[in-house]
């Protein structure tokens, strides 16, 4: 087989599970999943006999498949399951060789693979994201009163908390598990449905034997066929896509908030991690800038998403083939995008003091709205905003702080008996932030978990050993 070209990104953090169960050999082991159910179902419902569809069953393992024969046979006809139902039959007696892949067509075997592999891809994202929340959740609480300078346009806005700050983001994961639970049903759905999408082929029990399969595999059963019907598998890659866009948005924030000028929040250290070759200064945050290439990455892949629901007519025309392509790569980019940015959330650094500090390096003008409100009752809104303005304006100008500008404009307007003896501070004008905090972990823990794990591909739909039928 020609081997896959080097990535250095993929090398250095790609996620191993998912690379596992899109391998060539779990590939190839979901197709005989498939044919296994499809036997042991038509045997139960007598359109085989159980006999042959036991040994087919046993036949259908990787053992029985030379993978070199195979994949010659899958360059040669451009599809593999022609050498899988070869391979099968090879080692199966007279009679039951006749009986393999009975009234299915390739796509019918790869499509219901691939719905399995899925179905776990998925559940192994789930995975994924609750450690990453359930850690996500800890930081928001232990930082429910960390004051700092929430930022608008890059620049300081208001005060807020960087629990608050972290609780939105802890948010956004909550909705993309619950994106994956209400997605999995509609992805993980059964396809034997023939060559041209009829059933015809698998005779008058078709749709019976199809529910079977399904149960076999612990797959959705559908009445309706999907072989050119892409949305479920554009859903999947789009999933995937946003979900390492939430992980990217978070080591954005990383990046500029690590930044020398204003180093608030900082990646884990340990020793040379993130050093430069040649500046012995510098600490790179290293694993937000790989989550950002890989949501980045995703993101250009996502533009063939559209392209896979073009398939036309009762088979694609070359549009199967895309999906081939980007949709376990897609899953591995989620995967290794959540673990990666479980790394930055497990020993993220943060530096309270220097929060506050830099709340003051404009004069404490983040401060403006918040005085602006205190004195809106008694001025009006519109005149306390032009007072502030006037205030800051002064305050940039003179190299002062606000609330000096504040009290000098004042009295050259005559409002000096206006302002109140106090001016509000950061700690007076957090609004919910606490509350938050609080709420989103709150929603987060709430969240109902995916049922019982899977079994293993290769634990479905086997026969017992030693059963009549058994390969000659």
């Amino acid at each position: 087989m020609t081997s896959t070209p080097f990535s250095l990104l993929m090398h250095l953090v790609g996620d191993a599970r998912q690379a596992e169960l899109f391998s060539p050999a779990e590939a190839v082991e979901s197709w005989l999943a498939a044919e296994r159910a499809l036997a042991l179902a038509q045997g139960e419902l007598g359109i085989i006999s159980r006999g042959d569809a036991q040994a087919i069953a046993r036949a259908a393992v990787p053992a029985n498949i030379d993978p070199d024969r195979l994949w010659a046979s899958a360059r040669n006809v451009g599809y593999p399951i022609l050498g899988v139902v070869r391979e099968i039959a090879a080692v199966l007696p007279e009679g039951a060789n006749g009986r393999v892949h009975y009234g299915a067509t390739t796509q019918d075997i790869m499509d219901t693979g691939l719905a399995l592999q899925l179905q776990r891809s998925l559940r192994l994202l789930d995975e994924d994201l609750e450690r990453l929340g359930d850690r996500l959740a800890e930081q928001v609480l232990a930082h429910s009163e960390t004051i700092m300078a929430g930022r608008t346009h890059a620049q300081q806005a208001v005060p807020t908390t960087f629990g608050a700050t972290l609780a939105t983001m802890l948010n956004q994961f909550t909705r993309q598990r619950e994106r994956i639970a209400q997605a999995l049903p509609r992805i993980a759905v059964i396809s034997m449905f023939g060559a041209g999408g009829t059933s015809a082929a698998y005779g008058p029990q078709s749709a019976v034997l199809r529910t079977r399969v399904a149960e076999l595999l612990g797959l959705e059963d559908t009445d309706v066929p999907w072989h050119v019907e892409r949305d479920s598998l554009a859903e999947f890659g789009w999933l995937c896509v946003t979900i390492t866009a939430s992980c990217a948005k978070f080591a954005r924030n990383i990046v500029d908030l690590s930044r020398t000028e204003i180093a608030e929040v900082f990646e884990p250290y340990t020793p040379h991690r993130g050093a430069s070759s040649t500046m012995p200064q510098k600490v790179n945050p290293i694993s937000s800038e790989l989550v950002i290439g890989l949501s980045g990455t995703a993101g250009a892949l996502a533009s063939s998403l559209a392209r896979i629901q073009e398939a036309g007519h009762e088979r694609s025309a070359g549009e199967w083939q895309i999906e081939w392509q980007v949709i376990p790569q897609l899953a591995s980019l989620a995967g290794s995008a959540l673990r990666e940015t479980l790394v930055i959330v497990d020993g993220m650094r943060v530096d309270a003091d220097r929060m506050r500090r830099n709340m003051e390096l404009d004069g404490g003008l983040v401060l403006a709205e918040a005085q602006m409100i205190q004195l809106a009752d008694k001025v009006g809104r519109e005149d306390a905003h032009d007072l502030l303005y006037a205030a800051s304006t002064r305050a940039r100008e003179t190299g002062t702080v606000l609330s000096e500008a504040l009290r000098a404009v004042a009295a050259e307007q005559g409002m000096s008996e206006l302002l109140p003896e106090s001016l509000v501070q950061a700690r007076d004008y957090l609004g919910e932030a606490d509350s938050i905090c609080k709420t989103a972990v709150s929603i987060w823990h709430s969240h109902t978990p995916l049922q019982a794990a899977c079994p293993p591909i290769a634990d479905l739909a086997t026969a017992p050993s030693g059963a009549e039928g058994d390969p000659a």
